[in-house]
């Protein structure tokens, strides 16, 4: 049999084939609407993502730079007043950095706070790293004779 002898004996079903080819005006309508809602939807999750991504970043930073003043500040001896500032660099970055004491209510020490500031994306975070300080453990230091 040769295809005119098919189309002719049986027209309804080559004609329902070739309709079936292709996408109809509803479906090309209905995807386009879905990427239309799933697209911006997407971008603005890919956004939240980035920029938390790059305040975990920052703030990771913020506290090695904190961790470093306070540790620079207690052995240097250096803790004598709230209040001091200074800026710090990590990396590329700069952060401004804070010190605060205030008396602890259990025994004779204070708690040292220092906080670290920096910006993300127009928006200002701020770290904060504490500590506990003995003020008589820096004044009175151990006198070393050596032999």
């Amino acid at each position: 049999m040769d295809w005119l002898t098919n189309f002719c004996m049986n027209p309804s079903s080559h004609h329902a084939k070739s309709l079936r080819r292709g996408f109809t005006l509803a479906e090309v309508l209905a995807a386009l609407t879905l990427m239309a809602i799933v697209i911006p939807v997407a971008l603005t999750g890919m956004n939240i993502a980035s920029r938390a991504g790059s305040l975990g970043q920052r703030k990771a930073a913020a506290a090695r730079v904190a961790q470093r003043v306070l540790n620079e500040l207690l052995v240097t001896g250096q803790i004598v007043s709230s209040g001091q500032s200074g800026s710090a660099a990590e990396d590329t970055q700069r952060f401004s950095w804070v010190m605060e004491t205030q008396p602890w209510t259990i025994d004779a020490l204070e708690v040292v706070t220092v906080r670290v500031t920096f910006e993300v994306q127009g928006s200002r975070h701020e770290v904060s790293l504490s500590t506990l300080h003995d003020p008589a453990a820096t004044t009175a230091a151990p006198s070393t004779s050596f032999l």
